[in-house]
């Protein structure tokens, strides 16, 4: 009898089955599924190099061929579809050779300078060479040499290590529907380039990173930051403080060994005040600051008849896809900071004054899922201190590699607790880092202070989730408030299409540029899949239910703040400090 075969993808009832020999072994998988997914359901590992779930298929790199019985050539698994009766081998000495002398050709093309590469030790291409056990290559020959392309703040692009897998180019195309890069040229003139051939800089690109979470190799990598904030740290002139991102605390561990969605917040914490940064803070303060500013905004448009949907602005990468692409919402967007920059705003203004220090000797660090936070520092408008409100922003991967060159490892540290005041925060700060937190989290000050009632059930399970775009319809003391929510910026262009067009219907909306959201930002540690993200994503509300406070408004520091400082929210000193404006650019 064949055995039916439930693995990686789900056999829904009645769906049509077809009966396939693997290895000698009958199955039975899903009619239209291909080779390599059967093989994935029967537990059988095939190597990929261009094929990454979630994109779509191309069958280019030819690592993944298998022996199809009949016919006259080997097969890539990852677009042949399966059919009845059909006999496959994975593991034939013709498709080990096969396998291995494709990889050597990509090797002979390649630089052999490993050590020297940011993703020594995470290249599939450095782990494959070693699954297939190649120690020479047979083949030489000319190669090409690209000047490496460091136009852009926050993505780096050498051409020298690329192996043309095209997983760049699908993430931009079909997951971001930014289309900033594409192959160019012909056979051994290929090259994957922005438009025209112009640096990444001058592109629509907008600096999301989800292509160096795609990239197999060390192609793409983050602009780093890592040696700047060395040097402010053993500038004895320089007071450095320190802001870890939301989704930080869930992601860290994982450099260290430890299981995605592991909890290290205060292992973060110590291990991070080791490093040399005089005070480690938390940007999930500055969370709690935004969706006080940002729900003001959204009670004052909603009352008074203002733009409507406010749409969020703590994503950089939404920000800039929205200046290149839907530049006619911009009225739409909200016009708050994001939570980084409000702190770099706080820190070197009130903060800087409660120590009695000049905010040109004080340093602003912050440690970002986001490889988007290095270009948003940079801007222009962030500058309402009167001096860069934020200097440097490391990746979770850049942090994870200074923890290791001063030889801290995160599993030994103790726990400590962040500084005050600039480390106090809520739950409602904590959901920043998922998809939906920032609707959640700004639905239950909103409901509060429009209302002056307690909520009585404080989570928004309509929001939270990992499709695409969420809806729901919140119920504000008889009011009616249509809300939507959307990560990835492909999804968010569904969402604003409609929304252009007037067929949606929405009060507020939240946009996250990368898929999950910031737990699954373009910083954030390689491997970043669903799975991955999933695991984020539960930790994320997990420290949300374990802290005392659960909404911004009542976080006892942002209060103090707006006493001693800001003086009301939306106020004429607020809105200098902690709201900016957008730039129109071009689409090309």
């Amino acid at each position: 009898m064949a055995k039916v075969v439930e693995g990686a993808k789900k056999i829904e009832m009645g769906e049509k089955l077809v009966t396939i020999f693997i290895d000698g072994r009958e199955v039975q998988v899903p009619d239209g599924v291909t080779i390599l997914e059967a093989c994935k359901m029967e537990k059988i590992h095939i190597p990929t190099l261009c094929y990454m779930e979630g994109l779509s298929s191309w069958g280019g790199c030819r690592i993944c061929v298998v022996e199809v019985e009949g016919q006259p050539n080997l097969v890539a698994s990852c677009v042949t579809p399966v059919r009845e009766g059909m006999k496959i081998r994975t593991v034939s000495k013709k498709v080990r050779e096969a396998r291995k002398t494709n990889l050597e050709l990509l090797l002979s093309n390649h630089p052999l300078d490993c050590q020297l590469c940011d993703r020594n030790g995470s290249c599939e291409l450095q782990e494959l060479a070693y699954e297939f056990g190649v120690r020479e290559i047979r083949f030489q020959g000319e190669r090409k040499t690209y000047e490496v392309d460091q136009s852009s703040p926050s993505v780096k692009r050498d051409a020298n290590r690329c192996i043309l897998c095209g997983r760049c180019v699908r993430t931009c195309a079909e997951v971001q529907t930014v289309f900033a890069i594409d192959f160019a040229n012909r056979s051994f003139d290929t090259i994957i380039s922005p438009s025209l051939g112009l640096p990444l800089g001058q592109s629509v690109c907008v600096n999301c990173g989800q292509c160096i979470l795609s990239c197999p190799t060390g192609a793409l990598s983050e602009v780093s930051h890592i040696e700047m904030v060395w040097d402010a740290i053993e500038d004895p002139d320089k007071f450095v403080i320190l802001q870890t991102a939301p989704a930080i605390r869930v992601s860290i561990g994982e450099p260290f060994g430890l299981p995605p969605g592991t909890v290290s917040t205060g292992k973060m914490v110590a291990a991070f005040r080791r490093l040399g940064f005089d005070k480690v803070f938390d940007t999930n303060f500055a969370a709690d600051l935004t969706i006080i500013e940002e729900g003001t905004e959204f009670i004052n448009r909603f009352k008074k008849g203002g733009k409507l949907p406010l749409i969020t602005s703590c994503s950089p990468g939404w920000i800039k896809f929205m200046e290149h692409f839907y530049p006619d919402l911009m009225e739409n967007v909200s016009t708050c900071k994001s939570p980084q920059q409000m702190f770099g705003a706080v820190a070197k203004t009130y903060y800087a004054q409660k120590l009695g220090i000049d905010p040109n000797n004080m340093v602003v660090v912050s440690i970002m899922p986001c490889t988007a936070k290095k270009f948003e520092c940079q801007r222009d408008e962030m500058r309402s201190s009167g001096c860069q409100d934020v200097d440097y922003s490391l990746t979770t991967r850049e942090a994870a590699r200074m923890l290791k060159e001063k030889g801290i490892d995160l599993k030994e540290m103790p726990e400590e607790d962040f500084d005050d005041p600039l480390g106090i925060s809520t739950g409602a700060a904590a959901v920043f880092g998922a998809t939906g937190g920032v609707m959640e989290a700004a639905l239950r000050s909103v409901y509060e202070i429009l209302t002056g009632k307690t909520l009585g059930k404080i989570d928004f399970y309509d929001v939270r989730g990992i499709e695409g775009v969420k809806e729901a319809t919140v119920n504000i003391d008889g009011t009616a408030v249509n809300v939507a929510v959307a990560h990835g910026l492909g999804n968010a262009r569904k969402l604003l299409d409609r929304v252009r067009s007037g067929e949606a219907n929405y009060h507020f909306i939240e946009i996250m540029a990368c898929p999950g959201g910031c737990i699954g930002g373009g910083g954030q540690p390689i491997p970043t899949n669903l799975e991955i993200r999933m695991r984020r994503i539960e930790a994320i509300y997990e420290v949300d239910r374990k802290l005392p406070l659960r909404k911004s408004h009542e976080n006892p520091a942002v209060k103090q703040l707006y006493e001693e400082f800001l003086g009301e929210p939306n106020g004429e000193k607020a809105h200098h400090l902690l709201h900016t404006h957008y730039v129109p650019r071009e689409k090309m």
